[in-house]
């Protein structure tokens, strides 16, 4: 590794983390991919519906990635950043997308959609997703699962105690979309291998995912991450494990 300390985290700390698009990352980072091709199996559900929302669709790139979007595709959207990149790559393929503060209530009227989808959302509000699918409609998606990544978490922020490592975790989310009144067809948990070869790929993951070390900053945490360059350029990359599942619910006819 030529690269030195400094000149990693000066590129890291400046360059753009709007959007979901992690090809930034490519060469410097590897994730496993879940076993059932999440953006497959949602093009083969939107190809079947008549009218779909997609809840939390980050910069759109999931969705824009798709063979065939139904009639009426809606796609919502807090963070404004991503708002305007979803909507500059979205609208040419004729879905809408309505910026929305991802709380309660969805700005959509009771039954408006046979199919929602959502990857990795960072909030779930079941009674919503129940409220706004038709009899018979679909909830298809993936979430990330419990402990997600905690070897680099519990790195900067210290062992972290059982009901912080339990959340998202399927089992609780199956029980809270059956109370929301729909059935779960299909649950399935992997735990897949994350590789981080470089600083400058910590740094900007963990500037892009937020929620991981919250108030995150180098400088806050410089003296860690100059201890983990020194790690990972002695021993090699830093591997962590990422968790994910595949959820699919429908609500009763």
């Amino acid at each position: 590794m030529a690269r030195t300390f400094e000149e990693l985290v000066a590129e890291a700390e400046t360059v753009p983390v709007d959007g979901w698009d992690f090809s930034w990352l490519d060469g410097r980072a590897t994730e496993q991919r879940p076993s059932w091709g999440y953006q497959r199996t949602m093009g083969e559900h939107l190809a079947r519906a008549s009218a779909a929302l997609d809840i939390q669709t980050g910069g759109g790139e999931v969705l824009a990635g798709v063979p065939k979007l139904p009639a009426l595709m809606v796609a919502t959207e807090s963070w404004p950043p991503n708002v305007a990149k979803a909507t500059e790559l979205l609208h040419p393929l004729g879905a809408v997308v309505v910026a929305d503060p991802d709380e309660p209530p969805l700005p959509f009227a009771d039954a408006a959609f046979d199919l929602v989808t959502s990857r990795h959302p960072a909030t779930v509000w079941w009674s919503e997703i129940a409220r706004v699918l038709r009899p018979g409609g679909t909830y298809l998606a993936q979430h990330v699962g419990p402990a997600s990544v905690f070897e680099l978490v519990e790195y900067f922020l210290g062992p972290q105690p059982e009901e912080i490592r339990r959340r998202r975790h399927p089992d609780d989310e199956r029980r809270e979309a059956e109370a929301a009144g729909l059935q779960v067809l299909d649950l399935r948990l992997e735990s897949l291998r994350t590789e981080f070869f470089d600083i400058g790929a910590v740094i900007y993951f963990l500037r892009k995912v937020i929620w991981m070390v919250p108030g995150f900053t180098v400088d806050r945490y410089r003296d860690r991450l100059r201890e983990l360059d020194e790690k990972i350029r002695a021993e090699g990359p830093f591997v962590a494990h990422s968790t994910r599942f595949l959820i699919e619910a429908r609500k009763p006819a």
